[in-house]
């Protein structure tokens, strides 16, 4: 485009012109002085310096109202910056906005994320930026999801998800973008084209050079526009978001640019030619902009010198700020890991009332299957709030892969009961930024053997979320699974991966083995605040049991007495419940009392149940359908070892499934999973 800048082509005042280059300066100096900072010592670990292409977050943030959304990537500091620099109306404001950013870099309690997210996490969730992830692309599904939130609660709210070249060539981009074309939603997916992913230049990375070509097999508008021309990417981005407000759909804009410095600082850039940088800093956007509002005669030198020298005060005393801040105290270590959720003890004495009358049934019970118990549970979530949905494949008119959402479609409808395709990571993610915009999704993932598909996004951005962000979000979403063997379809849909998802912090783990369990702990889980993954075994779904008629949860982290007994403990979950309390019938018969424990969460874990059982039998069989290696009922001997040694008259025995994929011959598959008689061999082994 000309250089002649006509301001009323763009619908902006003087004012507003100065603030879009009061803006790329304060970027300029702020990535500037952390470089030094960097250097010496005083900002650790990596940050990743969004010098350069300033024109792209200020000229498409401007394009946005004060209510839409953005998410952002590990160069994020510049989407921080414009997007709270466009919502500050004083000079004092900014300033504080200035000081908190700083502060975050240098792990500072007064940052915006308490000094717990640093550079890559950065995040000011209360000015509508969702936050930025370490993970190259790992902030594409959410930003989708958040989208879906705004279809779903009918808002005009238009998300812009910031991304750089490399993430274009990640599951996460294709993923999310067929999904966000398919459902229409309102988002604006601007990849930062900067010629280099980490050393590899885009050449040796893309088939095809222009990122935006792609959006036509996604059937959305793509453009390639100048990363270097702020009003150039605010006049794309402008009818981008527009078209979204309107509910056309997605937009797939790609802003070309470069970046000043290297990757990271310790970057020596011997991939880039002196020649190379040197022509992209001739098209620097900062000093060409304001000789074009010079030129225009929409401001002067000595206008453009004060603002310089203004921005440049400002970025020292927020480092001075910065520096001078505390860090955050080691005693709050463990703070904003999840969000509180209180059980009273009135809530743990009635489940247990209701526990002990569902035992045997009769008046206020009623008895149905554990897949109908599934289903129960998210109807009557879905009908007492509004902002519960369920998404996953073939969760729909097919009714689920094991029948548990039948019938859902037809009373809830698509919007509300939404089939995908076949997109783990961006089920997942969709999942996280549907949550941290208000909803409560219940998402399935067939089986536990593909939650390792979805992992960066439950895990990373899912359950790190609160914590990453200074507790400043919740992330209330189901992950419903299944696992387990016992059906011969081998080692990729057998898997018991529990203890995997119990590793990470900030996600719950919850393995019902009744439907009375199933129901309570589901309505739990939707009406928690925290990620949950939910796992239900595929040889279950049959099992019959009773329920109250009444409406109820079952709090986290109670524990069910199955059987009492006096001479071994033995605690399990899931299917392996039925099997340990077959085991203690046929030992009762001898006079050998077992005691058996189902745990039903195994995090939050119910330490005071089993350390009561531990006390008074001594002796711990710990059953599991999971590989002995790395499973979590060896995590739970090592825990009872170290809180209850004294108490132990001998060493906790592990029964587990053997250390081999599933296989699928019966016989084979049988041999390796824990049965009734291993089960009665664990016992009889620590009685001696």
């Amino acid at each position: 485009m000309s250089k002649k800048t006509n301001l009323k082509k763009f619908g902006l005042s003087k004012e507003q012109a100065l603030d879009l280059l009061q803006q790329m300066w304060e970027i300029r100096m702020f990535e500037d002085k952390v470089y030094e900072l960097l250097g010496r010592d005083l900002i650790k670990g990596a940050s990743h310096l969004y010098a350069g292409e300033e024109a792209v977050a200020v000229g498409a943030i401007s394009a946005l109202r004060d209510d839409d959304l953005i998410t952002s990537s590990h160069r994020g500091h510049g989407h921080c910056h414009a997007r709270g620099a466009s919502l500050t109306k004083t000079e004092q404001a900014r300033q504080e906005h200035y000081n908190k950013m700083m502060a975050e870099l240098c792990g500072r309690a007064t940052g915006y994320c308490l000094g717990r997210g640093g550079s890559m996490h950065i995040a000011d969730v209360e000015k509508g930026n969702l936050g930025a992830t370490g993970i190259v692309g790992g902030n594409i599904p959410v930003a989708t999801g958040a989208g879906l939130a705004q279809q779903l609660l009918g808002t005009d709210r238009v998300v812009l998800c910031f991304f750089g070249d490399g993430a274009s060539n990640t599951g996460n981009f294709h993923e999310s973008l067929n999904l966000a074309a398919l459902w229409n939603l309102p988002v604006v997916y601007v990849v930062e084209n900067n010629l280099y992913g980490m050393s590899v230049p885009i050449q040796k990375a893309a088939a095809k050079l222009d990122i935006a070509d792609r959006a036509c097999a996604y059937g959305i508008p793509g453009e390639v526009v100048d990363g270097m021309d702020v009003l150039a990417v605010h006049e794309a981005v402008s009818k981008a978001v527009e078209r979204a407000r309107r509910g056309e759909g997605p937009s797939l804009i790609e802003c070309q640019a470069y970046r000043w410095y290297g990757h990271s600082r310790s970057d020596p850039r011997k991939y880039r030619t002196k020649e190379e940088e040197a022509a992209w800093k001739a098209r620097d956007s900062i000093p060409n902009f304001a000789a074009r509002l010079v030129e225009a005669g929409v401001a002067t030198e000595a206008e453009i010198d004060a603002l310089e020298e203004q921005v440049e005060e400002a970025i020292g005393e927020a480092t001075e700020f910065a520096l001078n801040s505390p860090t955050p105290p080691v005693e709050e270590l463990e703070l904003y890991v999840y969000a509180p959720f209180e059980w009273t003890e009135a809530d743990v004495a009635r489940e247990r009332e209701l526990r002990e009358r569902c035992r045997v049934g009769g008046p206020g019970t009623h008895k149905i299957l554990y897949r109908e118990a599934i289903q129960e549970a998210l109807r009557e979530e879905m009908n007492r709030d509004p902002n519960v949905f369920v998404m996953g494949e073939d969760v729909g008119l097919y009714g689920g892969a094991y029948g548990a959402t039948r019938g859902l479609f037809e009373e809830f409808g698509p919007d509300r009961v939404r089939d995908t395709p076949i997109s783990e990571a961006t089920i997942g993610g969709s999942a996280v930024g549907a949550a941290m915009c208000g909803l409560r999704p219940v998402a399935e993932i067939m089986y536990v053997d593909f939650t390792p598909l979805a992992m960066d996004q439950i895990a990373n951005q899912g359950a790190k979320n609160r914590y990453m962000f200074g507790g400043k979000t919740t992330v209330p979403m189901v992950i419903r699974t299944e696992g387990g063997a016992g059906r011969s379809i081998a080692a990729h849909h057998s898997q018991s991966l529990e203890a995997l998802w119990v590793h990470f912090p900030g996600i719950y783990v919850v393995m019902p083995s009744t439907p009375y369990a199933a129901k309570g702990l589901l309505k739990a889980a939707i009406r928690d605040n925290n990620p949950v993954m939910f796992i239900e075994h595929k040889m279950l779904y049959g099992v019959e049991g009773y329920v109250p008629d009444e409406d109820y949860v079952i709090p986290f982290g109670v524990a069910d007495v199955k059987r009492e007994g006096s001479d071994v403990t033995v605690i399990t979950y899931s299917r392996m419940v039925h099997r340990a309390l077959e085991a203690a019938e046929q030992l009762a018969e001898e006079g050998i009392g077992v005691e058996v424990i189902d745990l039903r969460t195994l995090k939050p874990l119910d330490m005071e149940t089993v350390a009561a059982s531990v006390r008074k039998t001594g002796r711990v069989v710990g059953v599991t359908e999971a590989c002995k290696t790395g499973s979590f009922v060896s995590e739970l001997a090592t825990r009872i070892q170290e809180e209850l040694f004294d108490w132990l008259d001998a060493p906790v025995l592990r029964v587990c499934a053997a250390d081999v994929p599933v296989p699928m011959s019966e016989p084979l598959e049988d041999a390796a999973i824990p049965s009734v008689d291993a089960i009665i061999a664990g016992i009889r082994e620590v009685l001696r």
